[in-house]
């Protein structure tokens, strides 16, 4: 029976997801894309000050190794031959910056994650030197002046981190988002490690013209970024070098094996989701939440706060394809605050069960604006708000409100992209964690009007950055020709509210979100100024006005 198992078996595809919440390694039957083994590890965000939002890189890839390792160990007890996988892809959180010493391989500083606001004084001494009439930035990179994008992070690392100054002075620094540190270490790391990324991730830094498909030197030289510590730019499915696996790791049958894919891991949704035709969306419920759309071979500009982005480019010689993009901050993480700080949840799967139990939010709206707004508003002063809060609210309520949030969101995003490309959607696709919950998915399609197809495999990410390991020149085992795609199963959301009870749920939802605008000033004040209380989230004033809500009851077991 084993034997026969291993015989059907075609040449087998891994992806490491390295995503803000947790890294997963899975392994992928590239005939038929099913998902053959996985495993999936924690990680841990640390917030040093109010706004900072930091990773430990060697944390993120000993949690790589340890993935590839258990999901080896099961592929083994399967009975599946590890020696069959014949490329691994690499999708990753974006933006999240990495400066680290190519000598010893130490990072010189912890990771600044994408959701980080320390920069925001940065970003706003920088929008001084743009001139009114020529947003060079924009045009050139497709995205606004954010605290989002890497450029002003790295700006940030060389203006405050001694370490870092020392080793670029030094000729010793190298820069990185997740994909470049983690491919660099994966193919052999200070013993001829590969520094590189691909051109979407190089597309999220602001530093990468996004039309000649290269670092820009008057980008570099506005954000006073030596050129020497960026990473050489390659296409998304290309073989950037061999698995050298220095650390001890049983799973040492993957020495050898071709690192040949590289996604943003929302371009590489895109790709699993097989949005290859202009006009396809998708929408990936993570940390964030990202709802992008393939213009094609050329570069929408938006009117609406969208950002214009590099969706893939599959292979040296293949074109590149563009994408406009709703980015959302807050989705997944609300829940993980909901149980980590707040304590309402003891685990991200029971706020489906406490929103089922009253079906609706009572008129309590939640804007989960921790870090600020992002599309379409792009506003840095917005803090989180719960509001419409009566005697009568409780944990459930907030829990439901906590859902809908992520479903308003992604209908301002859908918004503003149909009013940019000017064909509504007729259906929204959509992968990621949190689809996995059927009220959110439901409350989806009835805030939206519009049916919510879910893939019955959600790994979609993975799957985009398998295809492109799988597809690369010299590698050969994943064709992306149309009739080759696997056909994949669908669970259909359609709505079941009338639109007008959708369209008063929506509108008292921006009514919300303005009142979360203008909390706080970009001078936020070092502890123990008493001025701090002048400029502290809404969030922090929320936890003891739901103290006296919800707390007595959660601590005596009431619901």
């Amino acid at each position: 029976m084993a034997a026969a198992k291993k015989a059907v078996l075609g040449p087998l595809v891994g992806a490491v997801d390295q995503g803000t919440s947790s890294t997963r390694f899975l392994v992928f039957n590239s005939k038929t894309a099913e998902l053959l083994s996985h495993h999936q590890v924690e990680i841990k965000q640390e917030f040093p000050r109010e706004g900072w939002v930091e990773q430990d890189p060697k944390e993120i890839l000993q949690s790589v190794y340890e993935c590839i390792e258990k999901t080896c160990e099961k592929l083994g007890q399967l009975n599946i031959d590890i020696s069959n996988i014949k490329a691994i892809g690499v999708s990753n959180q974006r933006e999240t910056t990495v400066v680290w010493d190519k000598l010893t391989g130490e990072p010189l500083y912890n990771a600044v994650v994408w959701l980080d606001l320390r920069t925001q004084s940065t970003v706003e001494n920088l929008s001084k030197r743009i001139p009114g009439n020529n947003n060079f930035v924009k045009s050139k990179t497709g995205l606004p002046l954010s605290t989002y994008f890497s450029a002003v992070k790295l700006r940030w690392l060389l203006d405050n981190v001694k370490k870092v100054q020392k080793a670029v002075e030094e000729n010793r620094a190298l820069f990185g988002t997740i994909d470049s540190w983690l491919i660099w270490s994966l193919t052999g790391g200070i013993h001829g490690g590969v520094h590189c990324t691909d051109v979407t991730n190089a597309s999220r830094t602001m530093l990468f013209n996004i039309h000649s498909l290269e670092w820009d030197k008057e980008l570099c030289e506005f954000f006073e970024i030596p050129m020497e510590i960026l990473p050489n730019v390659r296409s998304s499915s290309e073989i950037y070098g061999l698995m050298k696996i220095s650390h001890s790791l049983k799973a040492g049958a993957l020495e050898g094996v071709p690192i040949s894919g590289c996604l943003g891991d929302q371009s590489a949704a895109l790709v699993g989701q097989m949005c290859f035709q202009d006009g396809q969306a998708k929408n990936t419920y993570g940390t964030g939440c990202f709802l992008l759309c393939n213009t094609g071979h050329k570069c929408v500009f938006s009117e609406h706060g969208l950002l214009t982005t590099v969706a893939y480019k599959l292979g040296r010689d293949k074109p590149v394809y563009y994408a406009l993009e709703g980015s959302v901050a807050i989705a997944g993480a609300v829940i993980r605050w909901l149980r980590d700080n707040l304590g309402i949840i003891k685990s991200s799967e029971e706020i489906e069960k406490l929103a089922k139990e009253v079906g609706t939010s009572y008129g309590c709206y939640f804007v989960p604006a921790f870090s600020g707004l992002y599309a379409p508003y792009w506003e840095p002063s917005a803090r989180g708000i719960i509001c419409g809060l009566t005697q009568f609210t409780n944990k459930c309520h907030i829990a439901f409100a906590a859902l809908e949030a992520v479903c308003f969101q992604t209908r301002e995003i859908l918004d503003a992209m149909n009013r940019d490309c000017g064909i509504p959607l007729s259906h929204l696709q959509v992968d990621g964690g949190m689809t996995s919950n059927k009220i959110l998915m439901q409350l989806q399609a009835d805030i939206l009007y519009i049916p919510v197809v879910k893939p019955s495999m959600p790994e979609t990410t993975a799957l985009g950055a398998a295809m492109a390991a799988g597809a690369a020149e010299g590698v050969g085992v994943w064709s992306l020709e149309p009739e080759d795609l696997s056909a994949v199963t669908m669970e259909r959301f359609e709505p079941q509210i009338n639109a007008e009870e959708s369209e008063i749920r929506y509108s008292t939802w921006k009514k919300a979100v303005m009142k979360s605008i203008g909390w706080v000033t970009t001078q936020s004040p070092e502890s123990g100024d008493p001025s701090i209380f002048c400029s502290l989230p809404l969030g922090f004033f929320i936890v003891s006005s739901m103290v006296m809500l919800i707390g007595a009851r959660y601590i005596s077991g009431i619901p």
